[in-house]
Order: structure tokens, then C-alpha cells, then sequence
């Protein structure tokens, strides 16, 4: 991964810790939800998302949020919260509708007033590997599904967007 875009993470009592460095981008989002789906699948109900250095986000990254939210939310006393989402941030997660699946900064959050420590104690996911290009298509699909469902705007938004995919992936399991 380059040092220009970096996703550091980090399991802490009662909630996972993920830090976006750089651009959250259809780049890194599936080593994003790799770690996410693996700690869900360990049982966790909380991941907190950093966007403290977040340069910006693409959609794929959003959506990738946005599915990790849902999945989070259909567990008791689960969620997603983003911790330390600039203006920038906060605006284009809001922008989407994505405020009502997750909580931006929110005040009373369990990890309040530790977030330096947290930060210090962070490493990449090194058991997690980038998929190949094809499953990369998949994940940018997936995503854009994803913010299509959270709402009608959306839907009209990126409804292009999933065609296109849907055709290219199409067109390549004929060929394969």
C-alpha cells in the first residue's frame, strides 16, 4: 500500500478502530471492509472509523462505510461511528444520506478523550490482502449498491454508475 494512502487498524475493549491516512478510495476500501467483515464475523458490534487525517473520499469508500453500517446496525447496541470527520468529511457523508446510518463524531462515544493513545497503538491489517482486479469491480459494485439503497437520490446518483458495472462484469464472465 502506498504511504500516500494508508488504512491503519487496531481491536480495543468495546469497539475496532480504523484510520483512513490519505484518500479513502475504491484503492483501499476493500482492505477497509476486509477488516470490518472480520471483525463483525468475531462478533463485534462497534467499529469506529478515523477520519482524522482523511483527505477525502470517493463513493466506493462511502458505500463501503455504508455497508458496514448496515450490517452493524442489525446487531443489538451495534454501529459504525466516525470519529474526528472534518467539515469536508462530515459534508459528503451527509450529502449521501449516510448521517442516518451512522453517527458522525459523536459526543459520548466510549472512546472519547483517548484517541491519541488509540492512534499510537494502530498497525495495518497485515493478514489482509487487496483483491484481484475482477473481485475489485465487484467491490466497487457492491458499494455503489449499497449507497443506491440508503436512498432515492442516490439511486438516480449512481444509477449510471451500477449499469456500467453491471455490464463490464457481465461482459467478462462471458468471456471467462
Amino acid at each position: 500500500m502506498s504511504t500516500d494512502s494508508l488504512i491503519l487498524v487496531g481491536v480495543f475493549e468495546g469497539f475496532s478502530w480504523i484510520r483512513c491516512v490519505g484518500k479513502g478510495s475504491f484503492m483501499n476500501s476493500p482492505r477497509m471492509k476486509a477488516f470490518g467483515d472480520e471483525r463483525i464475523s468475531a462478533g463485534e458490534k462497534m467499529i469506529v472509523v478515523d477520519l482524522g487525517d482523511c483527505t477525502g473520499m470517493d463513493s466506493t469508500f462511502m458505500g463501503t462505510l455504508a455497508g458496514m453500517a448496515a450490517r452493524l446496525s442489525a446487531c443489538e447496541s451495534g454501529g459504525l461511528q466516525i470519529a474526528d470527520a472534518g467539515e469536508r468529511s462530515r459534508r459528503s457523508l451527509e450529502d449521501l444520506g449516510l448521517d442516518f446510518l451512522l453517527e458522525i463524531n459523536p459526543p459520548q462515544a466510549a472512546w472519547r478523550g483517548r484517541v491519541e493513545l488509540i492512534r499510537t497503538e494502530l498497525k495495518e491489517p497485515g493478514s489482509i490482502t487487496l483483491p484481484a482486479k475482477g473481485q475489485r469491480a465487484e467491490h466497487v459494485l457492491e458499494a455503489h449498491r449499497t449507497l443506491s439503497s440508503a436512498n432515492e437520490e442516490n439511486a438516480r446518483k449512481f444509477s449510471g454508475v451500477v449499469s456500467l458495472l453491471e455490464s463490464e462484469l457481465e461482459e467478462k464472465r462471458k468471456q471467462s
